[in-house]
């Protein structure tokens, strides 16, 4: 039988509203599933109302047209540019959603179905935000997007207004100060204290693999992935 023991363990400090974290997400699965990682959540709002994001872009008309030039980059890094419904957001009639309700959703989805909760939904609400230009700030639109990824839409639209949902936001939020973290993707390895660049996937695979041999563990990733390429009976 297969050690399920995994190798390392990784904070994903993210943001639902950040084209990078986009472009980050499926690259740690791949290697998620590579080198056995434990992939744990942090919700990490770079701006946590309207109010904040006019303070920091000027206005929500400037919020939105700065943010869009930001996906054009990230579009430009992505695996799959195609992905980026930049002409859709862009004709949204709603401004640039701020980050907190979404991050208030990820902990909803965390607490009903663990860090593997927490990561379908930030998937799925990704998805809807950058390429079907949905609008995330928005409750209904939460839980629609959370029925759909199996959560039931009553339980979930509770766990909104749970004050322990706003609590767990304000511990990923103390933890990443804490951490000296200052934007996100960021991606920290628990065993080394080392973070991972952003970067391709074959970049962040060398930069796993530097990580591993850190800590002296190649042998027994060898040994797993030896294992996991056995035919199963």
């Amino acid at each position: 039988m297969m050690d399920r023991t995994p190798i390392l363990t990784l904070d994903f400090f993210h943001d639902v509203v950040c084209g990078w974290c986009f472009n980050l997400s499926p690259r740690l699965h791949t290697l998620a599933r590579e080198f056995h990682l434990d992939v744990r959540h942090r919700t990490f709002v770079l701006q946590d109302s309207q109010d904040r994001m006019t303070e920091v872009f000027g206005s929500p008309a400037a919020a939105k047209t700065t943010i869009l030039g930001h996906w054009t980059a990230c579009a430009a890094a992505s695996d799959t540019p195609e992905a980026f419904a930049l002409a859709r957001m862009r004709a949204a009639p709603f401004d640039y959603p701020h980050g907190l309700p979404a991050a208030l959703a990820c902990q909803v989805a965390q607490r009903l179905d663990g860090h593997d909760g927490h990561w379908r939904l930030f998937d799925a609400l990704q998805a809807a935000h950058i390429s079907q230009a949905r609008n995330v700030a928005d409750a209904e639109v939460l839980v629609d997007v959370a029925s759909a990824a199996g959560f039931d839409a009553e339980v979930f639209r509770q766990g909104l207004s749970d004050p322990r949902t706003r609590q767990a936001v304000a511990a990923d939020r103390a933890l990443a100060q804490q951490m000296q973290v200052r934007q996100v993707p960021s991606v920290y390895v628990r065993e080394t204290g080392g973070w991972l660049r952003n970067a391709s996937l074959a970049e962040l695979r060398e930069q796993l693999l530097a990580q591993i041999d850190r800590v002296g563990i190649r042998p027994t990733l060898k040994r797993r992935q030896a294992q996991a390429e056995e035919p199963q009976p």
